[in-house]
């Protein structure tokens, strides 16, 4: 019988994926009745958890009369109102840009630095700076500004024009030495003639670090930026909508983006549905300069069911005080982790808002989790040598606790077995 071919997987799948039957709030449920308690609201989407009655309605009274159109010569309201919405959010990046996966808001990004400086006389600022260690998606100019010795090691050309500068000195509360800022600045006074824009993770390196750094990093990095004349595009596809505090990750400095890639929870795990949002002056630039057009336009971008799961979202935000679910999240984990830092087999722990890291000594020994968890009803998705935890910022309080004492328990269990022959999973 004929499979779908899963993410990061041979075909077919190995290990076979498990059947799910349908999700009920924070679990999900398999075609056998197992339910498991959903450690990481679906890569990091689902903010809300599963079936929130406000998505739903919102959903189906948009399918109700208009479930997609073309955006080319066409408007509709919610497309216009999660404009209006977002530009309200971030009024310094008010042009808004939609499209359908976090990866082709990347794509978007880059190419609308690239025709910004077309506009602005200077075609030959056309190469990227990227951090080391950073992600940014899967698809080829995405890949392009993603650290080749990551997850895309097989596309290594896709990056052979981008600078990668060093990763950042990791912990969110480190001292500021300068070292990482002074070899990235040795990079910007070499090669800022053709650097059309720095991209990176604000704050939050996810699927190629797992980890936190300081919020003087993304000052310095502006400051260099505004020197040396190069846009500063932030990727707070993973990091949006409170995941880290704040709800961007980059308000943790005292700086604006050129230039905004938004996505995964902006329509609460809804739908697929991504934004870049850039600065007026970037805009006008583009729109004033031959072509005159900004030259991109995928298919389903603005899809109004999932603007409206977006405007939804962004209401029930405010409504459930996010800010508060995800310090009394940060709080919660950080306490319940704390203790697996002393456990022999793990490096390090370490937590943000709602993000719980736990880096151990070998991929193998973060694989080896998932079982264990399976067993204790809980879904999480260890990669790499990091087991971590995004839970939806909703989970109540019972259940907030079965999932963090499940998760040490499967961590003790993992390291005290010392297994090294377990395949990674992603």
């Amino acid at each position: 019988m004929t499979q779908p071919w899963h993410p990061y997987n041979s075909l077919p799948a190995r290990p076979t994926p498990l059947s799910l039957s349908h999700t009920d709030q924070h679990h999900l449920v398999l075609t056998d009745g197992t339910r498991l308690l959903d450690g990481i609201a679906s890569w990091w989407t689902c903010i809300f958890g599963y079936n929130r009655p406000e998505l739903v309605q919102a959903v189906q009274q948009q399918a109700a009369s208009l479930s997609h159109v073309m955006f080319a010569g066409l408007s509709h309201p919610p497309a216009e109102a999660l404009a209006q919405r977002l530009a309200a959010l971030l009024p310094a990046t008010p042009s808004v840009f939609f499209s359908d996966s976090g990866s082709v808001a990347v794509e978007v990004a880059l190419k609308m630095a690239r025709q910004y400086w077309q506009a602005m006389g200077r075609p030959d600022k056309k190469r990227f700076m990227a951090l080391k260690n950073g992600y940014h998606g899967d698809t080829w100019g995405a890949m392009g500004v993603s650290d080749p010795d990551s997850l895309h090691q097989q596309f290594r050309d896709a990056s052979e024009q981008t600078l990668f500068a060093p990763a950042p000195l990791y912990g969110f509360t480190s001292v500021d030495d300068q070292d990482d800022i002074i070899a990235i600045e040795a990079l910007f006074k070499t090669h800022h003639q053709q650097l059309a824009a720095i991209i990176l993770e604000p704050i939050w390196q996810g699927a190629g670090a797992m980890n936190f750094y300081r919020p003087a990093f993304l000052l310095a990095i502006r400051q260099l930026c505004d020197e040396y004349h190069v846009l500063l595009i932030v990727d707070e596809i993973a990091t949006g909508f409170g995941k880290t505090g704040k709800l961007f990750a980059y308000q943790h400095a005292p700086i604006q983006p050129d230039i905004i890639c938004l996505g995964k929870a902006l329509t609460g795990g809804m739908m697929t549905l991504a934004a870049t949002c850039t600065t007026t002056s970037i805009s006008d630039a583009i729109s004033r300069h031959p072509p005159y057009r900004f030259m991109h336009g995928p298919t389903y971008m603005a899809n109004p069911l999932a603007c409206a799961a977006a405007n939804a979202s962004l209401q029930l935000l405010d409504k459930i005080d996010w800010q508060s679910c995800v310090l009394q999240w940060q709080a919660e984990i950080h306490s319940a982790l704390r203790p697996l830092a002393l456990l022999q087999g793990v490096n390090s722990v370490r937590v943000l808002g709602h993000i719980g890291v736990i880096e151990l000594e070998t991929p193998a020994l973060a694989a080896a989790v998932q079982p264990i968890a399976l067993s204790l009803g809980i879904w999480l998705r260890p990669f790499g040598a990091w087991v971590y935890l995004t839970p939806a910022y909703t989970m109540p309080a019972k259940e907030r606790t079965t999932l963090l004492s499940a998760t040490v328990l499967a961590v003790t269990q993992a390291c005290g077995q010392g297994l090294s022959a377990i395949p990674e999973s992603i």
